[in-house]
């Protein structure tokens, strides 16, 4: 299964890289994962010289997470110089200093000099020895360079397929390969306009809140707080997305279900005003009626918030179109369903007779229009929520199976 990052309709590799010879490699996983490695880099061209196990290898193949092209190509040979026979550059890789006169280069270093040759056409193999012992000396021997690695001197020895991937990685660099993406730019830069324009309502509202306190220091910390945004260097979208997030702070927009600007007692009382006044309408307008039912939704009480998140949380609900503090006509209604044609009525502990003259006006107009109405107190909810809920489902036959 290909793993994350694996995209077989890009192109394998632009450049032509070298052969990695493994000798008498133990394990078919090792075999895997070290074709794994060479994939990540471009790397294609396998040679094995006598695997221990049977080839090909099952757990190889497990291993390899998808670099099977590497695998399927893999030659198998009976020693070492048959292996490099068309080779004219061959590195040796080993943890182990065998006392013999040749340069001891680093993997960077290896990679440099693989590069142009490559290039050029030359066929040029890196040699990788057994897990448990490495290569021979007689092995070494055949190399015309010894590749070693920076590490610990008291923990020296590496998985064979890290060896590879350490490797493959730098002759990758060294041949011109890069980073795969870079940080995409979606937005050009804000400019001065949008920025002061930004400032202004950041600073309005900042006043409204008494921030810029001592007031004799108010110029130095709006300075600062402009520095602040302009080393960002911010995109417009950037600017145009704090712009949203300060504006929301201020009005108070939190979602259908939290926030506003008045907690649940002053909602409720804002409700008991509009519902003494005929629900705030003005006759043949319907502009009212809408900036009303925003304000009563960016400010629920307590039984709306807590009926409302029960009902969102609740499965059967989902797709049936529950909206809050929406306009019908000229009524504003706690929560309604257009496709279910049914409202949710939260009727208030306390109430002036007013208030349930307009209430029973509202009911009995949308019941003349074939909505289904269901009043539940606002104590139902606040005490059990859920079972409220319940009651709800079944007065509008909600999660009934036919």
């Amino acid at each position: 299964m290909p793993g994350a990052g694996t995209d077989h309709t890009k192109e394998w590799s632009p450049f032509d890289g070298p052969i990695v010879v493994l000798v008498e490699p133990q394990l078919g996983e090792n075999i895997g994962t070290a074709a794994r490695a060479m994939a990540n880099f471009g790397l294609t061209r396998l040679r094995l010289v006598r695997p221990r196990d049977a080839w090909p290898n099952v757990h190889a193949r497990r291993a390899a997470s998808g670099a099977d092209a590497v695998l399927e190509s893999a030659t198998l040979y009976d020693n070492l110089p048959a292996a490099l026979a068309d080779c004219s550059f061959v590195l040796a890789t080993t943890a182990r200093a065998h006392d013999q006169a040749k340069p001891v280069i680093g993997p960077a270093e290896a990679a440099r000099e693989m590069a142009p040759r490559l290039a050029a056409g030359e066929t040029v193999a890196v040699v990788f020895g057994r897990e448990r012992w490495g290569l021979m000396n007689d092995e070494i021997g055949l190399a015309d360079c010894i590749v070693t690695f920076p590490v610990n001197p008291a923990f020296a020895s590496l998985n064979l397929a890290q060896a590879v991937l350490i490797v493959a990685y730098e002759w990758f660099k060294a041949a011109g390969g890069g980073l795969p993406f870079g940080m995409p730019a979606r937005s050009p830069p804000a400019g001065k306009e949008q920025l002061f324009a930004f400032f202004a309502t950041l600073e309005r509202e900042l006043e409204r809140v008494e921030f810029f306190r001592p007031p004799e220091k108010r110029d130095t910390m709006t300075i600062n707080l402009r520095n602040i945004f302009t080393r960002m260097a911010p995109t417009q979208q950037d600017i145009q997305t704090l712009h949203g997030v300060i504006t929301a702070i201020a009005e108070g927009r939190k979602g259908p279900a939290r926030g506003g600007v008045l907690d649940g007692r002053e909602a409720g009382m804002l409700r008991e005003l509009l519902a003494e006044h005929g629900g705030g309408r003005v006759p043949g307008e319907r502009g009212p009626v809408r900036g009303l039912s925003r304000l009563l939704r960016r400010n629920p009480t307590d039984a709306e918030r807590a009926l409302w998140e029960a009902l969102t949380k609740d499965r059967r609900f989902a797709g049936c179109g529950f909206k809050r503090a929406v306009p019908i006509g000229p009524h504003i209604v706690d929560i309604v369903s257009f496709p279910l044609r049914a409202v949710i009525d939260l009727v208030p502990a306390t109430e002036s007779p007013e208030a349930a003259e307009a209430r029973a006006g509202k009911r009995a107009w949308l019941k003349t229009r074939d909505y289904r109405v269901c009043e539940v107190k606002a104590s139902e909810v606040e005490a059990d929520a859920v079972a409220a809920l319940e009651r709800i489902a079944r007065e509008f036959g909600i999660g009934k199976t036919a």
